[in-house]
């Protein structure tokens, strides 16, 4: 892909790679069409590694193609979400609700709370399309089990069953995309009441009160991880709760949740880009340096999603070069020979990785150009006004 001259452009040439080119490769090669569900990477040929399939790629295949239909793309889309789903249920849930991270007999790893809230939102992605009325009751019991196994006795949840390991602020991020997910299919008060109680735990627990920035690791008593060589910033989830806090500001009218995001993207932007590649990086300290300037896929896509969401809510062109440069630098991600596939890692000298391309990347691609569609169909007067620095 050429560099995009507006967002506009942007959004047109995404759409396309999309449509064209990414959903027909993965139901073709990235299903596996004979034992079911879809495989883990696909390398650089399309072909699969064969490797064994974690729990969350299938709720997130299941999102990225329930978005199929309303982006343009003719192709099966409600065979290929019943195809995720159907596999997902049938090996990775337990009969205490919970989704095991690998299917039986490897199912031996510890449950995660990570995985239930991928889980969560799966099943309300399949709501966008597969009309059944199960999936409603599944989701129910899912948060039931999820407060009655995973709950912390002072607010949030912990990470594993036992409580074992730290407390991480990610997985409640995951919690939160999905019980937004869920408000628009149930208006019933515990997704919302979930929604409420993880953005108050972002609010007065995740945040650095110094710094601003969000912090990943916790103690049990939601006291910040003081190891220096653990505890990080990443400028993906600066972007992404932001975005996410964005949507809460929507639906619940909290002005110091959009506050709070806009003030996680000004953060990001300032010590979370490389201005030399154009790309959000990985890692940094929690005293703002930088602690990993490799910059895989995913962050390019919260950035995108962040700042065309805050230029749409807004409604300032404040924002756009950021949403431009987002564009850009995804579209580098994108230009393989294979079209449709993708790199997942720049290094800090600006070179690709060679390796697969994960499957899951796509959950992150797809949120990203639906984010764009959507600016570009809902505020074409903004969006028209977005010219990009090429």
């Amino acid at each position: 892909m050429t560099a995009f001259p507006n967002i506009d452009q942007a959004r047109t040439a995404l759409t396309s790679w999309l449509v064209d080119h990414a959903y027909p490769l993965w139901w073709s090669l990235g299903a596996d069409q004979l034992g079911g569900g879809f495989h883990e990477r696909l390398h650089q040929n399309g072909t699969s590694t064969q490797e064994p399939r974690r729990s969350r790629l299938h709720p997130r295949q299941i999102y990225a193609f329930s978005f199929a239909r309303g982006l343009g793309w003719d192709g099966p889309a409600e065979t290929a979400v019943r195809h995720a789903l159907q596999f997902y249920l049938k090996h990775y849930r337990r009969p205490d609700h919970l989704f095991a991270p690998l299917p039986a007999p490897n199912d031996v790893a510890p449950v995660l709370l990570y995985d239930q809230a991928f889980a969560l939102l799966g099943l309300a992605s399949a709501c966008k399309v597969l009309p059944d009325p199960n999936l409603y009751n599944q989701a129910r019991e899912l948060l039931a089990a999820v407060r009655r196994q995973f709950g912390h006795t002072q607010s949030g949840f912990k990470e594993t069953v036992g409580g074992q390991s730290a407390l991480l602020s990610n997985s409640h991020m995951h919690l939160l995309e999905a019980a937004l997910a869920w408000i628009e299919h149930d208006p019933s008060g515990e997704w919302h009441e979930l929604a409420t109680d993880v953005v108050k735990l972002a609010a007065t627990r995740f945040i650095d009160p110094t710094s601003g920035f969000l912090l990943e690791f916790f103690d049990d008593d939601w006291r910040p991880i003081q190891n220096t060589s653990l505890q990080r910033v990443e400028p993906g989830h600066q972007f992404e709760w932001a975005w996410l806090l964005l949507r809460w500001s929507v639906h619940s009218g909290d002005a110091d949740s959009r506050a709070l995001a806009l003030q996680l993207i000004q953060l990001a932007e300032a010590h979370g880009v490389d201005r030399g590649r154009h790309v959000g990086i990985n890692a940094l300290a929690p005293d703002g340096s930088v602690r990993d300037a490799n910059a895989r896929l995913w962050p390019q896509t919260e950035r995108l999603k962040a700042t065309t969401l805050a230029t749409e809510l807004t409604s300032t062109t404040e924002y756009a070069p950021a949403a431009c440069e987002a564009a850009n630098a995804l579209a580098r991600y994108l230009d393989v020979p294979l079209r449709g596939l993708w790199r997942d890692t720049m290094t800090a000298s600006g070179e690709f990785v060679e390796e697969p391309a994960p499957a899951s990347s796509m959950y992150h691609i797809v949120s990203a150009i639906a984010q764009l569609d959507h600016l570009t169909k809902h505020n074409m007067t903004t969006a028209s006004q977005m010219a990009c620095r090429t």
